[in-house]
This record gives C-alpha cells, structure tokens and sequence, in this order.
C-alpha cells in the first residue's frame, strides 16, 4: 500500500535471504531525496546486495527473496505489476568494473535513447553531450565520439557508465565502488561530477573507502555483517559516531 513520505526511498525491516542463508537482517533506512548517502562497512556486510535491492537487480539471483518494505516516493517495488523495467530507469546503477558497449562513444550514451526511438537525432546529440557534461568527461572525448567506449582509459570508461545511466534521467543513481580501481585524479573527477549530480538526482554510495565517504558525502551508513549499526550526518559519524564498532571501523581498528 503506497505512503504519504518526505524520502526519496524508505525500506522498512528489509531482509535478504539467498537461500536460507539471510544476509540482511531488518533493515530500515530513509533515503533523502538530493542527497549523497554513503553506506560503508567491511566485505561480506551486504551492502551491493542492498545496493542491488533497491532496483531488484537482485531478482536476478534465482535462489534469493527477500522480507520488508521498499518504498521509492511511496510505493512498494516489490507490489505485483509494479513496473521493474522502468524502476531501472528511474533508478540506475553503476558497478565496479567499468562495462561499456562495444560501440562509440557516442552510441554507448545515446543507446537507451536510441531504443526508445522517441527522440529527433538532433536531440539525441543534445542529450549525449548534456549527459557527457554531467559526467565530466565531454571536455576529454568531445573531438573523438567515434572513439570506441572500450578505448578509453579506465576512469574516462567509468564516466561513461555513468554518462550513460545519466541518458535515462534517472532519479536515483546507485554506485558500487565505482572508484576502485582507478588512479586519485580519475576518482577526483567523479568525485566532483557526483557533487553536481546531487543537485538533481538521489546518489546512494558504497565507496572505495571511508577517506571517499568522509569527503563527499552528506549522511553515512554503516553496515555491518547486514546490520545497520548507525546513520548520521558525515560530521556526526565520523566526528562523533555513537557506537563503538563504528568508532573501530572508521579509525581502522577493523575492516
């Protein structure tokens, strides 16, 4: 049953099972719209699988389910005929690894476009390049959109993945440790290209570590072994965090 909420996404007591082996375990969090949140913790603490959850990317696992509540502006994306297609639209995700196609530059942001086949090809350069500017990259690629995505070096491909979900207008962008492997001025990019996005869109973040959290986000989460141990404001958290695994954890003491 939809909700009267002031959040972006609220899950309420979600668990995530695979199998019979539960991985999160009554989780509830608010995500604010226009927010970058953080959700840190130690490997094995669930936090791509709730990542994973909250576009149900993990459907995808044939032996998992899932308990609780996520709503996104009020509704259950788990209701029978919500729409999961466009759900994926409106809240996209960014891995790891960087996954262009194996097409243009240009093709790679334009592609979902493309498919739709809505737009005048005139509107889909506009939107190519505004998307581009969004991910801090049009600069770099602007002379060379013919290049091959797969060309590019690694934190340009990453831009974009993003520049690519971007294309979609989505309302949420999910992003997991899209910094990992990529060298402090490629992350320092995508740093400052996700400081302009949260202007428009929700980013909820599992960085590359709590340096990247402390730097750039507006409220963090810390998880752990699929518990949520604490939520705060960045300063809070990491100035003053209220439970003493969280202390442990973001002063390296653990992780």
């Amino acid at each position: 049953m939809a909700v009267i909420t002031t959040s972006k996404i609220e899950i309420s007591d979600f668990s995530f099972f695979y199998g019979t082996k539960r991985v999160i375990h009554n989780l509830n969090l608010r995500i604010e719209a226009n927010e970058i949140l953080s959700i840190i913790g130690p490997s094995n603490s669930g936090i791509t699988t709730l990542l994973r959850s909250l576009n149900r990317l993990s459907d995808l696992n044939y032996d998992a389910h899932s308990e609780g509540e996520i709503l996104l502006e009020g509704k259950n994306i788990h209701d029978p005929g919500y729409n999961v297609t466009e759900l994926r639209r409106r809240v996209g995700m960014v891995f790891d690894v960087p996954t262009p196609l194996y097409m243009s530059i240009f093709d790679n942001v334009a592609y979902g476009a493309q498919i739709e086949g809505s737009k005048s090809r005139s509107a889909i350069a506009d939107l190519v390049e505004e998307s581009l500017r969004k991910a801090v990259l049009w600069d770099e690629v602007k002379d060379r959109l013919s290049t091959p995505g797969n060309a590019l070096s690694g934190g340009q491909q990453q831009r974009l993945c993003i520049a690519r979900v971007l294309a979609l207008s989505p309302e949420v962008i999910l992003l997991d440790r899209p910094c990992s492997g990529l060298d402090p001025i490629s992350t320092a990019k995508i740093e400052e290209s996700l400081e302009a996005l949260k202007e428009q869109i929700t980013i909820v973040l599992a960085p590359h570590n709590v340096q990247q959290a402390s730097r750039i986000s507006d409220r963090v989460a810390f998880l752990l072994m699929g518990d949520l141990i604490e939520v705060n404001t960045n300063h809070e958290l990491f100035g003053n965090p209220k439970d003493p695994r969280t202390s442990d954890y973001v002063t390296g003491r653990f992780g």
